[in-house]
Order: C-alpha cells, then structure tokens, then sequence
C-alpha cells in the first residue's frame, strides 16, 4: 500500500479490508502497524471456513470474506501456506491449491468430482475459469440430462492463467507455462509454453522468448 493510504486513520480500516479483499497480494507487505488488526481479521475469516466447510489453510493465507468457497464431505479444498483468494472467487472441492498461489477476483476453480491440483507459486487471473467436469453431448437426449464426466484438472509449478482464461476438464498445465488472456485450452500443454487463442495453441515458450 502507499505511504498515503499507510498513513490514513482507523475509521478507514474497513476501505482497508475491502481493498486486500480485491486485491489480497497487499496482504503480504503489510507493514506490523497494519497487521495489528489484519490478522486477527484473517484468523476471524479463516476459522468460520475451516468450522462450515471441509477447508485446511497452510500458514500466513489470505482468504476473501467475500469468496465463495464450498467443500462438503467427499469434496474437501487444501490451501496451502502464503495462499490468496480474492473477492467474488469461486472455489468448490475437491481442489488442492500449493503455496504461494494467487487467485483473483472472479475466477472459477470446480473440482468436479476428480478434482483441480494447482502446484506451487500458480497466478490465476481474474475471471478465469478452470471445470473439472463436462456434459455429455449424445443428440438423444437434452444437455440437462446427459451424464456427467470427471477426468481432473492439473497445473504444475509456476503457472500463470491469464484473465478470462477456460480450462476445460481433463487438461494438464505443464510447469512454467503460461496461459494466455482469453485463451481456451482444450489439450494438455507442454512445459514453458506459452499459449493463446481459441481454442488455445502454442505461440511461444518462456525458454525461447
């Protein structure tokens, strides 16, 4: 945060939490002036989730009081140690989250019933989409009655999911890779590889830029 907004008064304190709701990567330069009442927040926050939902948060998370976070039984979420959820994310288990992953405002991550893994140090931008799940498309009988399929979802290491970003169930994200804004990607794609478009190709890798 700015000196200016550092500076301001503790009637602000609620412009405070909206601005680290929406942008939760401000959470980890707090100065201790700020922690003083940031953290118990978050410790207020965090033990409301792990109490209404089958939810486990590794150490120094932040957590949106306005994400909408959803594990039952059988669908649990894991959020590992430096961990950020923004405002108006949607997070429903089964889902696995390594430390130092963001995810921003808006986006979307549905374990379906195989499940989302997201490695260590992951950005997900907002809006983005990631469904571990899909209907089937049989002309015999309406989308809503078509069976429902589960494959998973896996990002390696260090991956990058640009803003309004799909991620289609049964893809894997290979380490270092980055997914491009708007991109929709329906195959696996390779290790530092740079992809975009729509559906999502390969134009470039952060090896060879």
């Amino acid at each position: 945060m700015s000196d200016d907004v550092e500076a301001s008064p503790p009637e602000l304190r609620t412009q405070h939490q909206r601005r680290l709701s929406w942008m939760p990567w401000l959470y980890h330069s707090l100065k201790p002036k700020h922690l003083v009442w940031a953290r118990p927040w978050q410790a207020e926050i965090q033990a409301r989730l792990v109490r209404e939902e089958t939810v486990s948060l590794g150490e120094g998370c932040f957590i949106s009081p306005d994400a909408a976070i959803f594990a039952q039984l059988g669908r649990p979420i894991r959020i590992g140690d430096r961990s950020t959820v923004a405002a108006h994310a949607f997070l429903h288990g089964p889902l696995t989250l390594g430390a130092d992953v963001s995810v921003n405002a808006r986006a979307s991550l549905d374990g379906g019933a195989a499940g989302i893994v997201v490695g260590d140090g992951c950005r997900i931008a907002s809006g983005a989409a990631l469904y571990a799940f899909n209907h089937g498309l049989a002309a015999d009988r309406p989308v809503h009655a078509q069976p429902v399929t589960s494959r998973g979802i896996v990002l390696g290491v260090d991956v990058w999911v640009g803003a309004n970003a799909g991620i289609v169930d049964g893809v894997t994200v290979g380490d270092h890779a980055v997914v491009g804004m708007g991109a929709v990607v329906t195959h696996d794609v390779p290790p530092y590889a740079i992809v975009a478009g729509s559906p999502a190709r390969v134009v470039g890798s952060r090896r060879g830029r």
